[in-house]
């Protein structure tokens, strides 16, 4: 019988952040909230620039995020408004959270699509150059950047750039603006760069439209059937801590490191398909109607997408700390508790806490890349 071998990953410095001045596009959005709350919970000096939340409710509003950061609402299409924003924030790091993020919007409006994410990146970049003060600026970008071959084998950061719908290619396209401007101007002015391709993420307190769990819990608490579009899509899926923890992990080695690599595969070990994550979320929220479709119809989507993120594992530490099962466990005992009453607040401090606090060492048999 073989020995299992244990080995610890990194987890974010509160130190570090303590007194750290930020700028944090998309603030007001699902992930951009969590990570507005868990910025200000360790101490930084949080500028947020973002339009207003869509949906009602919103992570942003519960949270009352616009009392722990200094919050502006702006269109980042807007060079003037991101201006404003960065000589607001006199930023020592940045990240750049804002987009529109949805595959199937953008078939509706893929001039919008392509305007906030290609150019809004670019207003961005523009305005970061000429400070050298800014010694961070991550950019994330998706998992859906990668040219998709309908494979099963992960994608590495060294992948073929693509993108069939506008939304993956205006964010493929926002990656060759983000190294011009890195090769152009901000290396040389001691800026870090980096492009951090997350998986797809879940969590409590995403009320977005066209989202799964949140079409879920819709679903399900009107007594309504859940109706899956595609049950067989495959998908790199994580909680929204495990992004959010690699950013900031991530930014924090860039700062001591300004010439780090550009791109980073953000993810879990595998992949699931829809219907996996539905049944786990059916199992953890303990009600409801599916409806699996039994054909294919809407627009195009990728079929099958996974990410290799072992670069991120191998050579900084940064790897996921919750499978599958207690990522979904989690959103979902989140939603059912605030629809409990339960306020907003405690439940992310809840879910923060039991992941910093989850075991610090991955088992591993040997042989296996740590």
């Amino acid at each position: 019988m073989q020995n299992i071998v244990q080995h610890s990953y990194a987890i974010p410095d509160a130190g570090f952040w303590r007194g750290k001045r930020v700028l944090l596009t998309g603030h007001t959005g699902f992930k951009g909230a969590w990570f507005a709350n868990w910025l200000a919970h360790m101490g930084a000096i949080v500028h947020g620039l973002a339009l207003p939340p869509e949906s009602r409710p919103n992570l942003f509003d519960v949270l009352e995020i616009d009392k722990k950061i200094h919050s502006h609402f702006g269109d980042i299409r807007q060079f003037d408004a991101v201006k404003l924003a960065v000589d607001a924030a006199r930023p020592d790091i940045v990240f750049h959270l804002a987009a529109q993020a949805l595959v199937r919007a953008s078939y509706k409006q893929p001039l919008a699509t392509f305007e906030t994410n290609i150019m809004g990146t670019a207003n961005l970049l523009e305005a970061l150059r000429g400070r050298p003060d800014v010694k961070v600026a991550l950019m994330v970008t998706t998992d859906k950047v990668y040219r998709n071959r309908e494979q099963l084998a992960p994608y590495p950061e060294t992948a073929e750039l693509g993108g069939h719908d506008p939304y993956s290619a205006s964010k493929a396209a926002s990656e060759l603006v983000l190294a011009s401007y890195r090769d152009s101007f901000l290396q040389e002015q001691g800026t870090a760069i980096l492009a951090a391709r997350a998986g797809n993420v879940i969590g409590g307190g995403d009320w977005s439209e066209d989202r799964l769990l949140p079409d879920a819990v819709r679903a399900w608490r009107n007594g309504d059937t859940l109706h899956i579009r595609r049950p067989d899509s495959v998908r790199p899926w994580q909680h929204v801590l495990e992004p959010l923890s690699a950013y900031l992990c991530l930014a924090q080695h860039a700062w001591s490191n300004p010439s780090t690599s550009l791109a980073w595969n953000i993810g879990p070990d595998g992949a699931a398909s829809v219907r996996e994550v539905v049944q786990l979320a059916h199992a953890a929220y303990g009600k409801g109607k599916i409806e699996f479709a039994t054909e294919i119809s809407g627009p195009h989507e990728a079929g099958l997408l996974a990410l290799d993120a072992s670069k991120l594992r191998q050579t900084l530490g940064i790897a996921p700390r919750w499978k599958l099962d207690e990522a979904v466990e989690h959103s979902m005992c989140w939603y059912r508790d605030f629809e409990n009453g339960m306020s907003a607040d405690a439940l992310c401090a809840r879910d923060m806490d039991d992941y910093l606090h989850a075991a610090q060492f991955v088992s591993q048999q040997p042989g296996q890349p740590a």
